[in-house]
């Protein structure tokens, strides 16, 4: 029987982030990191399972080649820092998970040898020493959370040499006692400014040379971020906006600029996406653009949210809608605009009625 690959990339402080930060929005990001991760599998590499802030891969009886195996690393590497400087880039929410999450790190542990495996309710699962080995060498005493760990057995499998270096890796020769064992391996830091990471436009800032054409305020007693959280987490929306019949969005995902979520109305699609503006220093923005509101050319709308005290804020809806033919603006002015304020109004009202029943 030939020798299987075992291959778990590991997201580094996991625990901490999770128990320190809001939990909602961590459970996000660490959900979008492991389908980062998943697509980033470039060696047909199969998961047996998904351990909390880890994956389990294996590929049975193939070992693919050092060139391989060390691009695949790359590649894992490379997807991992680049979605967290998206996250950095882009993030809109202040809350502790949103802003330390670029903190993250990933290690990766790679290990072979002959696998075995056991059903359990029809899933087949890989079993045996060298996954127990495998998980094992998690626990190691490398002082960094930022690495790329070969077991010895691996890197003579792949005829990698003990001391190998390339413009990224540079591995050193290590062992740790498990279970009164040695196990030898070799392992490399990873210095993040030598990975080729994906260059992510932010979406502009909008700037405006005349005042908004629908301005609304409301008070809430909850706290501005509390507020930015109803409004920006789409699981909220039906609750509160008026006349939607469905909204489409990603669940596991945090909103940030360039996030995407759709409406609903009679049928008819209206694609959104986040943008943003400058306000004023200690406020908080949220900005949504679309292109599919009848009669409008587009209608860009920002949530403003004004701190009041800890537990209360003010929300400043500034809607900008154009128009660009005459017919188009006269309707605009004559209609448009009073109706896109009485069903707005209503929708906030409706937002201020279900925060207060949610908190009493």
């Amino acid at each position: 029987m030939s020798d299987s690959l075992l291959f778990i990339p590991d997201i580094s402080g996991y625990t901490k982030f999770v128990q320190t930060t809001e939990v909602e929005h961590s459970q996000h990001v660490i959900a979008e990191l492991l389908e980062i991760l998943i697509n980033a599998n470039t060696q047909k590499l199969r998961l047996a399972e998904v351990e909390g802030d880890a994956l389990f891969f294996y590929k049975e009886e193939e070992i693919p080649s050092q060139e391989k195996l060390l691009a695949q690393i790359e590649t894992m590497f490379t997807a991992f820092y680049s979605h967290l400087k998206l996250l950095e880039k882009n993030r809109i929410c202040p809350c502790n998970a949103c802003a330390t999450a670029p903190n993250l790190q990933l290690k990766i542990i790679a290990h072979c040898g002959e696998l075995q495996f056991i059903t359990v309710q029809d899933k087949r699962k890989p079993f045996g020493q060298i996954v127990i080995e495998a998980h094992r060498l998690l626990k190691n005493s490398i002082s960094s959370n930022n690495y790329a760990l070969l077991s010895e057995s691996l890197s003579q499998v792949i005829g990698m040499p003990d001391h190998y270096k390339s413009q990224l890796f540079n591995f050193s020769k290590d062992e740790d006692m498990y279970d009164g064992k040695h196990i030898k391996y070799l392992f490399s830091e990873i210095d993040k400014s030598k990975l080729k990471l994906t260059s992510y436009e932010t979406p502009y800032e909008v700037y405006f040379k005349s005042p908004p054409g629908i301005v609304i305020e409301k008070e809430y007693n909850v706290s501005a971020q509390e507020l930015l959280e109803y409004i920006t987490n789409y699981s909220y929306r039906h609750y509160w906006v008026k006349g939607v019949d469905k909204f489409e969005y990603n669940p596991n995902e945090v909103t940030r600029l360039g996030t995407e979520h759709v409406c609903v109305i009679d049928g008819k699609r209206l694609n959104f996406t986040t943008v943003t503006k400058s306000v004023e220093s200690g406020q908080l923005v949220y900005g949504e653009l679309t292109s599919d509101v009848p009669v409008v050319d587009s209608l860009y709308q920002f949530y403003i949210f004004v701190p009041i005290s800890e537990n209360s804020c003010k929300l400043v809806l500034e809607m900008y809608p154009t128009a660009k033919s005459i017919l188009k603006k006269i309707i605009l002015s004559l209609f448009m605009k009073r109706a896109l304020r009485k069903s707005v109004n209503e929708s906030l009202q409706n937002l201020k009625i279900y925060i207060e029943k949610r908190n009493p």
